[in-house]
Parts: C-alpha cells; sequence; structure tokens
C-alpha cells in the first residue's frame, strides 16, 4: 500500500476517534506505576526542546509542559485531534502543527529530543521520516518512541484478539485494515538498520508490560481502538461487543475477580537513541 493511501486511512480513522490512543493508554500503568507516556516523558527529562511526532489529542505533549520553560512542537496528520491538543490548558505556548513526518516543517537543529508514541511504527517512507527527524534534532539529541508489543498476560486481551480474528475472517475484503507503517520499526534490528545510517546510535530497547485490566466495559473500550475494528461494519462491532462483554463478564465470575475486573495486559517497547 501506497504512504498516501495509508495516511487517508488514518486521517479518516482519527476524525472519528481523535482521542483514542489517549484513551486506551492514559490511564493504563506499568509495574512502577507509570503510564508508557510519563515513561517517554522520563526518556527527555533533560531536554528544552522537544518534539512530539505524531501528538494526536496532546497528551503527550501536555505531561512534558509541567516542566517549566521547554520549548514544544507537536505534528499530526489529524485536524481532528490537533483541535483536541489545542484546547488543552497546559499547551498554550506549544506549536501544534498539521503536518507529514517525511516534510517536517522546522529548520535543521531544532530540537534536543523527538519523542514518539505508537506513532513511528504506522508511518510509511520511514528512511525520508528518521532523514526529516535527524535533520531537525540537535547533535547529541534524543529520540525516544514507544511502539507497539502485543499481548503480555491478561485472559481478556487474548479473548477480544480471538474473538476479533475471527469476524475479521467473515468480513470481506473492504472491511479488513490496510497494511500500516513499516515492520522494520517494530523489532530492534530493524530499527538499527533504519537509525544507524541517518547517524543514530544503536537503540536501547526496553520491553514493558502495560496494565490495561478493569471492568469489562473499560477494558473493551481501550481494546475496540485498534484499527484492526475500525473498516467493520458496525452491526459486526456490535456482535463483537456483545460477545466480548458477556464473555468478560463470565471470565470475571470465574476468576472470581473483585469489582467484576478482568486482567488485561500489552508490552509495548520503549526505544531510545541519540543523534551522533
Amino acid at each position: 500500500m501506497t504512504t498516501s493511501a495509508q495516511e487517508s486511512f488514518l486521517r479518516a480513522f482519527h476524525a472519528e476517534l481523535p482521542a483514542v490512543t489517549a484513551d486506551a493508554f492514559g490511564d493504563a500503568r506499568a509495574a512502577d506505576g507509570r503510564s508508557s507516556y510519563e515513561i517517554l516523558c522520563d526518556r527527555v527529562a533533560e531536554s528544552g526542546r522537544v518534539l512530539d511526532l505524531g501528538c494526536g489529542d496532546g497528551l503527550l505533549l501536555e505531561l512534558l509542559a509541567r516542566t517549566e520553560g521547554r520549548r514544544l512542537a507537536g505534528v499530526d496528520l489529524s485536524p481532528e485531534a490537533l483541535a483536541l491538543a489545542r484546547r488543552r490548558p497546559g499547551l498554550g505556548g506549544a506549536t501544534v502543527l498539521e503536518g507529514r513526518a517525511q516534510d517536517l516543517p522546522f529548520a535543521d537543529d531544532s530540537f534536543d529530543a523527538c519523542v514518539s508514541h505508537m506513532a513511528l511504527m504506522l508511518m510509511g517512507d520511514v528512511e525520508q521520516v528518521i532523514a526529516e527527524v535527524a535533520r531537525v534534532l540537535a547533535p547529541g539529541a534524543t529520540l525516544a518512541c514507544v511502539i507497539g508489543g502485543g499481548a503480555a498476560g491478561g485472559e481478556a486481551y487474548e479473548l477480544f484478539l480471538g474473538l476479533l480474528r475471527a469476524a475479521i475472517e467473515d468480513a470481506p475484503a473492504a472491511q479488513r485494515v490496510p497494511a500500516l507503517g513499516d515492520r522494520r520499526t517494530r523489532s530492534r534490528e530493524g530499527l538499527d538498520g533504519l537509525l544507524g545510517p541517518a547517524g543514530f546510535t544503536p537503540v536501547d530497547w526496553e520491553t514493558v508490560a502495560i496494565d490495561l485490566s478493569g471492568p469489562p466495559e473499560q477494558v473493551w473500550a481501550a481494546l475496540s481502538g485498534i484499527y484492526d475494528v475500525g473498516p467493520l461494519d458496525p452491526r459486526t462491532v456490535t456482535s463483537l461487543r456483545e460477545t466480548f462483554l458477556a464473555r468478560a463478564e463470565a471470565l470475571a465470575l470465574a476468576l472470581e475477580m473483585p469489582d467484576r475486573l478482568v486482567p488485561c495486559g500489552m508490552k509495548v517497547h520503549v526505544v531510545t537513541a541519540r543523534l551522533r
């Protein structure tokens, strides 16, 4: 699939669900109590000029803005998500622009760090993306990304994936999500191969389990925001939801979980590299 076709899908998806990633991950926590957004913030704690690549509704930027004196900027494809970002009270001084990562609207050496939460892995023409990131970063700057890593235990995640796979198998081709991004961005070796020629050091790669456990409705809200659900027929999504909730309720009872909670976890990879 071409980069333009991928971007058209992402724009349409986020026009309907502009805060979907923040809704899913904003309250989810690693074992140390931090969200994946907060983990990224800590990776660039000493940086004064920070770019958020694929900033979405601005949650990560708002967390970064808690450090006074920072110069912040965000770029995203979705005007609907950016409208939410611009309404965040902590981002009055941030530059938030609609644009493509393959053609960043910033001068050379503009930033001390670039962060990206669940976005780099969705981008096409990734060599050009990385070349642009390297261009706008100053020497010694940090690139820090969170990349999805799949299931990390918890019966609800496996239940959801099983039901989703069955629904997708029964759906016509037009209701299947297109291939997004570049698979090389989802592995340590692939990222080293992409980042090294652009002048970055070998990546530091940490896998972190994120807990999404909660009542069935809350878990459904988090998991159903994945891209594979977007193209499905509304009746299929309704059936998928009803089946998931019924089985998740039964799971909570069988596990004798307090407050009807169902266990759900996924992994993310936290990746950092420095520009030489």
